[in-house]
């Protein structure tokens, strides 16, 4: 059991918990069906664009550090593709393209500072966080509509699940994104350096690993993802919108937690963020049937991260011992 109790511990109570939750809802809403798998659809569809910003938020985590502008890069990321799309009639994939490659050189930039000149990364995404916030409002103060028939095709493009249930294009992206994380992270040099880097930056220093050049392409990927996200999200709304993403960064953090993610870093893995995710949206699918307030939905998920961070504070003692 000590393999169980110093790594796979979270891991494993993460997957209980989510395993009790949607037990729960299916016994206390079986006359509504919620055991069924329009609302696993569900799940995944709407929620894809906080999978997808988790997931990049995760491998940040696991190398030591924080990233606070998610959440304003999605929202510049909408209101940038939207307004190219409508007010200067550019196709949504030459937009898209665009977004990725804004929101990949401002994650680069921000590696670069916290690498470069040895700044707290909580400090340089803080920054991050107003100045693409700013942007968004610079292209535009009020919500754009998206009305491309691109749109209307992408949003055609389903995956049956059984049951007349389907995933959306934006699951499927996130389902994608995750598939390449777990090969980049899992099997790749470049994801053990993340590891060692997370686990032990001085340590990695002396064993010759790429520090500087891993610290800083991290931060480059948590901007791609973040871009994708935003991407997903004008699929999800069919706008853009200035505001759209705030607070998602400190959701986004929650998940990786939630998910046995250490955020001290080094120990974590992104099938526990995709957990994360759909506790996430099982305590908010309860919140629907039940027909409560959002305010207990948050309240739950504020205690859980709670639970989980006292639960990595005794597999951080345990290590130690």
């Amino acid at each position: 059991m000590s393999w169980l109790s110093r790594k796979y511990l979270p891991l494993a109570t993460t997957a209980v918990l989510l395993v009790l939750l949607f037990a729960t809802g299916s016994v206390i809403y079986r006359d509504k069906n919620f055991c069924s798998l329009y609302v696993v659809a569900d799940l995944f569809s709407e929620n894809a664009f906080l999978g997808i910003t988790a997931l990049g938020m995760t491998i940040v985590i696991l190398s030591g550090g924080i990233d606070l502008s998610v959440g304003s890069v999605i929202g510049f990321t909408t209101i940038f593709i939207a307004t190219m799309i409508a007010d200067h009639q550019v196709h949504p994939l030459v937009a898209w393209t665009f977004a990725l490659t804004a929101g990949t050189a401002f994650g680069l930039i921000m590696g670069i500072l916290i690498q470069r000149f040895r700044l707290p990364a909580f400090l340089v995404t803080l920054g991050g966080l107003f100045f693409a916030r700013g942007m968004a409002f610079v292209i535009k103060n009020e919500s754009v509509q998206i009305s491309h028939p691109f749109y209307k095709t992408m949003n055609k493009i389903v995956l049956p699940i059984g049951g007349g249930a389907e995933l959306s294009f934006a699951a499927m992206l996130f389902l994608a994104l995750l598939g390449g994380m777990i090969v980049v992270l899992h099997y790749t040099r470049f994801g053990r350096n993340v590891y060692a880097l997370g686990g032990d930056e001085q340590s990695a220093l002396l064993m010759g690993l790429p520090v500087a050049r891993t610290k800083i392409a991290v931060y480059a990927i948590n901007g791609f993802c973040s871009s994708l996200a935003g991407i997903a999200m004008t699929l999800f709304m069919r706008s853009g919108d200035p505001t759209k993403g705030m607070a998602l960064e400190l959701d986004a953090i929650a998940v990786v937690v939630i998910g046995g993610t250490l955020l001290t870093g080094g120990v974590g893995y992104v099938t526990g963020t995709l957990l994360g995710v759909l506790i996430y949206g099982t305590i908010y699918q309860i919140k629907l049937f039940a027909e409560l307030p959002s305010s207990l939905a948050t309240l739950a998920i504020g205690g859980l991260l709670l639970a989980f961070i006292l639960l990595q504070k005794v597999v951080g003692v345990r290590r130690q011992n």
